[in-house]
């Protein structure tokens, strides 16, 4: 039996969500837009105000405040809803997300700014770009009235744009001298898979039989993609990719 959930006290709460397997989630600009659509419907109806959000290919990062314990019905439902859209444009089965959400309880100023800027730097950690350059985050909804994300009390806590850029940068110094070759990064891995086996997708992959998936995956590893990527662009097992 599952333990029940512990909530943060003051509502605010860094949630973490991975595709299932690690594999890869968002598989072109519709997929991002169709899920950001939702984040800002379903929060809305739950009463849930989010702060920041970056959605990396595999995985989405969400920093949100909840005064009336509806976290648990908002992710579920954001799972549900977008499993549905992707399983039915991508043609396949199953749980796009892995059960069960991670959800990092946050009690203090001190750590609400942490997370934020932890959040909003994610691609600059993973090596694909700066993080004023990432498309797919919060970056510049800060202090955007036509947002949905309610930057209100970042504003208080940080300051005007100006301030926020300096917030960011401070980070950023440090974190970009960690990019040592950007280039092969998973948007990289991607184009690099489409090329090497003429399909649009990993998930392809697994509806093969096993002697073309396998020529595959060493395809795959032959033409530099690390067994890493590999399980995040096609939810194959580690293990299934050792053996191959």
């Amino acid at each position: 039996m599952r333990t029940a959930r512990k909530l943060s006290n003051s509502g605010y709460m860094h949630l973490i969500s991975r595709g299932i397997g690690h594999q890869i989630i968002f598989e072109d600009s519709d997929d991002y837009q169709f899920f950001l659509h939702q984040l800002a419907r379903i929060s809305t109806e739950e009463c849930i105000s989010v702060l920041a959000y970056c959605l990396m290919a595999n995985h989405i990062h969400l920093l949100v405040y909840d005064k009336n314990g509806n976290t648990p019905s908002l992710m579920r439902r954001l799972g549900t809803t977008y499993a549905i859209y992707f399983n039915n444009k991508y043609e396949r089965a199953g749980h796009v997300f892995q059960n069960r959400f991670m959800n990092q309880n946050i009690e203090t100023e001190t750590q609400l700014l942490v997370v934020f800027r932890y959040i909003l730097n994610n691609p600059v950690k993973a090596g694909i770009c700066p993080a004023s350059h990432y498309e797919w985050s919060s970056f510049h909804a800060y202090m955007d009235p036509g947002s949905f994300v309610d930057s209100s009390l970042l504003e208080r806590l940080i300051g005007d744009v100006p301030a926020f850029h300096a917030f960011m940068d401070k980070q950023e110094a440090n974190a970009e001298p960690e990019i040592e070759n950007p280039r092969h990064n998973d948007e990289w891995a991607r184009q690099k898979l489409t090329e090497s086996l003429s399909i649009q997708n990993g998930a392809e992959l697994q509806q093969m039989c096993r002697a073309d998936r396998d020529k595959a995956l060493r395809v795959l590893k032959r033409n530099g993609l690390t067994i890493r990527q590999i399980e995040r662009l096609t939810g194959i097992s580690r293990g299934v990719i050792h053996r191959a």
